[in-house]
């Protein structure tokens, strides 16, 4: 399944966020979006997810405008990681899972054997099978985090859009969420999401798109596109773009570390 965004403007009620967006998404791609804070990177994926009316221009599924489709189709086709969820009651994370079932059950039918078995299927597939039974309210935010990615899974679509997936796991979860998401992009599932982690992009990327003042400013393989210049643009920091010994995945560290400007001026230890 595609998904193509064509000269999309998109915001919140009379704000106009960003203009003139045109993305595609092949079928097992994984496409990272890169942006500062306030690039608009929530307001557009909640665009192209139809949560909110496009103010110009077109997203399409399979050809189809967003539009068209039926929202309990379009929900069995594209599912959403946010960045957070607030809990407000106790379910237990297998049950939160299991909501990423709702589009495939008739409206009040009950989940079957087979959607609690998808359900399992999608947190075990994770490695949080172990907090089947804990209480969504108390896990951790990492933990919520990864319980959020299930239940997409879950819906069992065939785009997956993910808002900075990692951004609140340690280090081991965060390796191990981004080598799922290169698992489930060689089993044909498509996906977007946004990262402020170059190195993940590079990770996990087939293509990156640079978000600056709400426009696409880049757009290519990460290692045309994440240059030391294109970063300096997004986040007005000198970076050096580079792989280390041993090691065959390129990597992006500061120019100058704190520790070199404190020497630098007589205060270092």
């Amino acid at each position: 399944m595609t998904l193509d965004i064509r000269d999309l403007a998109f915001g919140y009620g009379q704000r106009t966020v960003g203009a003139g967006i045109s993305l595609s998404l092949a079928a097992g791609e994984v496409l990272g979006l890169l942006g500062p804070n306030g690039a608009g990177k929530t307001t557009l994926f909640k665009t192209v997810l139809g949560l909110l009316p496009a103010k110009a221009g077109n997203v399409l599924l399979d050809g189809k405008p967003l539009s068209a489709w039926p929202r309990r189709e379009r929900a069995k086709r594209i599912a959403y990681v946010p960045q957070a969820h607030a809990a407000l009651f106790p379910f237990t994370a297998l049950e939160v899972v299991l909501m990423g079932r709702a589009p495939h059950l008739q409206p009040f039918a009950s989940p079957g054997h087979r959607d609690r078995r998808i359900a399992w299927d999608a947190l075990a597939s994770l490695g949080m099978e172990h907090l089947a039974q804990r209480a969504y309210t108390e896990i951790s935010g990492g933990e919520r985090q990864i319980v959020l990615i299930a239940r997409a899974l879950a819906q069992e679509p065939s785009i997956l859009v993910m808002d900075e997936p990692t951004a609140n796991l340690d280090y081991g979860n965060q390796m191990r969420v981004l080598s799922h998401i290169r698992a489930l992009a060689g089993r044909g599932l498509s996906i977007v999401l946004s990262t402020h982690n170059p190195d993940h992009a590079f990770q996990v990327a087939d293509r990156v798109a640079l978000l600056h003042a709400a426009t696409i400013i880049a757009l290519g393989r990460p290692a045309e596109v994440l240059t030391s210049a294109a970063l300096h643009q997004l986040y007005n920091i000198d970076v050096v773009v580079g792989s280390i010994e041993g090691s065959s995945a390129r990597l992006c560290a500061p120019r100058t570390t704190t520790l070199d400007s404190a020497k630098g001026t007589g205060h270092g230890p």
